[in-house]
C-alpha cells in the first residue's frame, strides 16, 4: 500500500490548517493544532473564521475572515514559508476556496487532503449557503485525501442523502462517483447498519476499496469529524499508510468520546482527546 507522504529525518513538516477557530466545544482549530502537534508537525493555522462557540449552542457569534487571507496568505510568501500539507475543513464564503487554490499553486507539491465540513445527518450546516457548497463540491474535486460523511458525500455528488444504513453497493457507487469527480482518495465515514457498528470505507490510488469498523457508542458529540480527519492527516504526516491511518483516527475518536462521557456537560462540551495524546502517538510511532 503507497504512503502518501515520507517522513525524512530530523524534518519536521509543516501543515496549514484552513479551519475556523472556535472559542467553546473543542473542533476545528482548536483540534487540528494539538492534534498535528503531537505527531510532530508545525501547524501554521489559516483561520477561515472565529466563532464564540460551536454552533450547537444558542446565541454564537461568527466573524468572518474572507476579507482578510489574500493578505495574510500574500505575506507568508515574503518570509520564505514552505508547507508539506494543506489541509482544510469548514469555510465561511466561496471565496475561500480560491485562497485555498491560492495554496494549492504558491506549494504544487504539498498534499491536498479536504474535510469537506459543511453538513452532517441529512441537514447542511446554518452558515452554508449553496454557493459555498458548491464551491465546496468543487474544491472536493482535487484532494488527495477526501474525508465526506454520507451527507457531505451526497452534496458533492449532488444526490439525494440516503440516511446511514447503506450496503455495500451503495457504499461503494459513492466512492466511485467521488473517485470520478476527481478526488484521489476517498475516506467515506459513518455507515451505520444498526448493529452496534460504526464503519468507514476507503478506495483511491494509494488504497484499495477496504473498511474499518468500531463500536457505535450511545451519544454523539461536537467536533468528531474533525479529530477524525486531524488524525488521520497526523498518521499520514508520520509516514503511515491510509488504511493504518484511518484506523488509528477511528480509535482514537472512540476511546476519546469515552473520556468524554466523564466530563460534565460532556454532550456539549466537544471531545476530551487531550489525555490520550501523547500515549496514543507515541504508540504509533513504533508501529
Amino acid at each position: 500500500m503507497k504512503k502518501l507522504y515520507e517522513p525524512t529525518e530530523n524534518y519536521i513538516p509543516r501543515v496549514a490548517a484552513v479551519h475556523d477557530l472556535c472559542g467553546y466545544g473543542k473542533c476545528s482549530l482548536g483540534v487540528a493544532i494539538p492534534v498535528l502537534s503531537a505527531a510532530g508537525c508545525d501547524v501554521c493555522p489559516v483561520p477561515t473564521g472565529l466563532f464564540s462557540s460551536h454552533t450547537g449552542f444558542p446565541g454564537w457569534y461568527m466573524h468572518d475572515t474572507t476579507d482578510m487571507m489574500s493578505d495574510y496568505l500574500e505575506a507568508w510568501k515574503g518570509i520564505s514559508i514552505d508547507i508539506d500539507a494543506v489541509y482544510s475543513g469548514f469555510l465561511g464564503a466561496p471565496e475561500q476556496v480560491d485562497r485555498i487554490r491560492d495554496l494549492y499553486t504558491t506549494y504544487p507539491h504539498a498534499l491536498r487532503v479536504v474535510d469537506p465540513v459543511m453538513a452532517d445527518h441529512g441537514k447542511i450546516y446554518p452558515t452554508y449557503t449553496p454557493e459555498l457548497c458548491q464551491a465546496m463540491a468543487e474544491l472536493a474535486q482535487g484532494a488527495d485525501i477526501l474525508t465526506p460523511n454520507l451527507t457531505e458525500a451526497s452534496v458533492i455528488l449532488g444526490t439525494e442523502w440516503q440516511g446511514q444504513d447503506l450496503d455495500d453497493y451503495q457504499v461503494r457507487s459513492i466512492l466511485e462517483g467521488l473517485l470520478e469527480k476527481g478526488a484521489k482518495n476517498v475516506v467515506l465515514k459513518g455507515i451505520d447498519r444498526n448493529d452496534g457498528k460504526i464503519r468507514n470505507y476507503l478506495q483511491g490510488e494509494n488504497v484499495e476499496y477496504c473498511e474499518t469498523e468500531n463500536e457505535l457508542l450511545p451519544y454523539m458529540l461536537h467536533g468528531t469529524g474533525d479529530l477524525f480527519a486531524s488524525c488521520l492527516l497526523a498518521a499520514v504526516m508520520m509516514g503511515k499508510d491510509l488504511l493504518t491511518a484511518t484506523r488509528f483516527a477511528s480509535d482514537f475518536v472512540v476511546d476519546a468520546m469515552k473520556v468524554t462521557a466523564h466530563q460534565p456537560d460532556f454532550e456539549n462540551r466537544g471531545v476530551s482527546f487531550e489525555p490520550l495524546l501523547g500515549k496514543a502517538f507515541a504508540t504509533l510511532a513504533t508501529e
